[in-house]
């Protein structure tokens, strides 16, 4: 088969496999790995020779090094540092001793049952993140604490690679670059790595040309992980060293565009020759050992990440999580192994058993997630819920409700002005992360008439309604204007949706959340634009008040889609011959105003010296 066929081939299996499984509700490295099944030896047999496809693709690797580089902008990592070394350290400390013992008790021998350890220990970046997207869980506890562990786990990655081929008995000493080279290359490219860097980059963009910029971020690329291969060390190394120079610098986010094509693409087709170098065999003839080992696996890592995350003080209900999302092996680890093997640092057969392990623990995690959160979560939460703080008796005139970025930046405005307020918040995770700062929030749901009672609400004066959830909002609403009809409600609405049903239940004094800040910035793009200030003030606040006119229009006929679309369409028209008038006025303002002036300037002769 000709080099061509070959690419089409591998091409379509990706552009097949990949949209299928995503709609199945798998991630895309899933996609790529089945892929390379189907066209693979066990697979069609449309090609079979996955080794020579994946050192052709294995610089995808290399390219997502340095993206990871590029994004691990100092400041953030230092803010971060307690959660992604303390906690992303005992991770992959902790697993990789568990798992090491048990592969060494099942015969393996200590180097290859420490590079077991190591491997298995990855999870799957973008397996998890997408899950935690999916179920909009990100900024979560366990969804913030997770991404730190990845974000260690991708670090550890870098030394890791760089000393298995230094471990590799292929080598003799004599062949290897002294150790004095390795170091010094190292804090060559430390001390002079960032300037040289930047003058590079300095001089191409003064071309103003996107394609020369382009390979430019190559070449840099490229020459780092030759010059570290020639110093004895990884090529990824080299490719991670460059990111973390350039992550501070202007061109970050412009060299990561122009990196992000080729790393989607090499990176993808590396884990379909994966998917074609996997034993499909072993499971055919040892189902019970490949199986047995998967479920064995995300029960282990599931096990040392639920101790992990209670004992840096998550829930029970939010630990458990944190260890099912992580549980699984992760593409790191198909790296990992093709590097130990090739290295012969571990036998072909051990790491072809252990890559079909990390698959199907792949496969098998949202089965697991989708198992807990639909028979599991429900009993356990149920029987270990977490009792609503008592609330002490206060004379406050304020009660937040809601304590999300919306309601924080209420009780700051309060606070700065020495008038306390009773803060309620439904989510235990939100209230102990707030607590870490010294906030003071009780933990309860405002929708309680009990609770509304002990936190003062037959004496208070004004109810601040900043619950992110709309159907709660809407509950704590009624419940408000049914029992304290004294209240004066301030709610928060996310949409015009939220607003209409606000309004039915009585609420007059509504903000809808992005409404201000988006008119805000709109004025300011118009500054910027080179719109006169005034105009500009004037055009925001034109369209604030006929959109707040509006709304009140399409609130009397929201329940008639046909009428709120007709009279959405007939606002837009008006607002738009507003805008016109406005403009002509303005015109023939300025015209008039250069004429006065011009009047107003007596002639000059130029006659006279």
């Amino acid at each position: 088969m000709t080099p061509i066929t070959q690419v089409v081939v591998l091409l379509s299996a990706a552009v097949i496999a990949v949209p299928l499984l995503k709609w199945f509700g798998l991630a895309s490295v899933m996609g790529y790995l089945v892929a390379g099944v189907v066209i693979g030896p066990w697979g069609l047999s449309l090609l079979e020779d996955p080794v020579t496809i994946m050192h052709a693709t294995e610089f995808g690797v290399v390219l997502l090094l340095f993206i990871i580089g590029l994004e691990l902008q100092p400041a953030r990592l230092w803010v971060l540092r307690r959660v992604v070394f303390g906690l992303g350290g005992a991770q992959v400390a902790v697993t990789t001793i568990v798992i090491s013992l048990f592969a060494w008790a099942f015969g393996l021998a200590p180097l290859p049952a420490l590079i077991t350890g190591l491997a298995l220990s990855m999870s799957s970046t973008a397996f998890v993140l997408q899950m935690l997207a999916e179920k909009k869980q990100l900024t979560s506890r366990y969804g913030r604490d997770g991404f730190a562990v990845l974000l260690f786990q991708d670090l550890a990655v870098i030394p890791l690679l760089a000393i298995f081929p230094l471990l590799s008995p292929l080598a003799e000493a004599s062949q290897r670059p002294p150790a004095w080279l390795s170091v010094t290359a190292v804090i060559a490219v430390v001390l002079c790595g960032r300037p040289v860097l930047r003058f590079l980059l300095r001089r191409v963009a003064m071309t103003d040309s996107h394609e020369l910029l382009v390979m430019a971020t190559l070449l840099i690329v490229v020459a780092m992980s030759w010059g570290m291969e020639s110093a004895g060390l990884s090529m990824s190394l080299g490719a991670f060293l460059a990111g973390v120079l350039l992550a501070d610098s202007e061109y970050r986010h412009e060299l990561e565009a122009n990196i992000e094509p080729f790393k989607g693409v090499l990176l993808g087709l590396f884990f379909v020759a994966v998917g074609m170098s996997a034993n499909l065999g072993l499971v055919g003839t040892q189902p019970v050992l490949v199986i047995g080992l998967a479920v064995g696996l995300i029960m282990i890592k599931a096990t040392v990440l639920f101790a992990l995350g209670r004992f840096s003080g998550m829930e029970y209900a939010a630990a458990r999580r944190f260890g099912l999302y992580l549980s699984q092996g992760g593409e790191f680890a198909f790296v990992l192994l093709t590097l130990a093997a090739g290295q012969q640092l571990m036998d072909r057969e051990t790491a072809d058993l252990l890559a079909m392990v990390v698959t199907l623990s792949m496969a098998l995690t949202p089965l697991f997630l989708g198992t807990h959160e639909r028979w599991i979560a429900p009993a356990l939460d149920q029987t270990a819920s977490r009792p609503f703080d008592e609330i002490k008796p206060t004379d406050h005139r304020v009660i937040i409700a809601g304590f999300g970025r919306f309601g924080q930046i209420i009780a700051r405005l309060l606070r700065m002005r020495k008038i306390p307020s009773t803060v309620l918040e439904s989510s235990f995770e939100q209230v102990d992360f707030v607590r870490r700062f010294g906030n003071r929030v009780h933990f309860g749901d405002a929708s309680r008439l009990d609770l509304l009672r002990a936190a003062g609400a037959e004496h208070a004066e004004v109810f601040v309604l900043a619950i992110d959830d709309i159907e709660g909002s809407l509950k704590t609403a009624a419940m408000v204007r049914k029992h304290f009809p004294h209240l004066k409600i301030y709610a928060r609405a996310r949409n015009r949706f939220h607003y209409f049903r606000l309004r039915d239940l009585g609420v007059t004094h509504i903000t809808r959340e992005t409404f201000a800040s988006s008119v805000d910035l709109g004025g300011a793009v118009l500054q910027e634009l080179g719109l006169d200030a005034t105009l500009a003030k004037r055009t925001t606040s034109t369209f604030a008040e006929y959109d707040n006119r509006l709304i009140e229009t399409q609130y009397a006929v929201n329940r008639d889609e046909a009428l709120l679309i007709q009279t959405a369409q007939a606002a837009g028209r008006e607002l738009e011959e507003l805008f016109e008038a406005d403009t002509e006025i303005g015109q023939k303002t300025t015209q008039s105003a250069d004429a006065s002036l011009s009047a107003s300037q007596p002639a000059i002769d130029l006659s006279k010296p």
